[in-house]
């Protein structure tokens, strides 16, 4: 079976609480490569340990591998 991507965007990414997370997880990538550098986070992801993506303060940002990151996502 097919997705159909368009319809997954307008049913879910393109609602505003989906925006603001999605904005608030970019600014935590961007924060983290500013201080770390770029290879630091190249192939990781960033982890909010709290598990609220709008929560960028430094002590709440890790770099994680991406498997055990999103092996947190039960």
């Amino acid at each position: 079976m097919e997705r159909n991507y368009k319809k997954e965007y307008d049913n879910y990414h393109s609602s505003p609480l989906q925006k603001k997370r999605r904005a608030g997880r970019n600014t935590a990538r961007r924060r983290v490569k500013r201080k770390l550098g770029s290879k630091a986070v190249s192939g990781k992801d960033v982890d909010h340990k709290d598990r609220n993506p709008n929560n960028n303060s430094p002590k709440n940002l890790r770099v994680m591998s991406k498997s055990s990151n999103r092996s947190r996502n039960g």
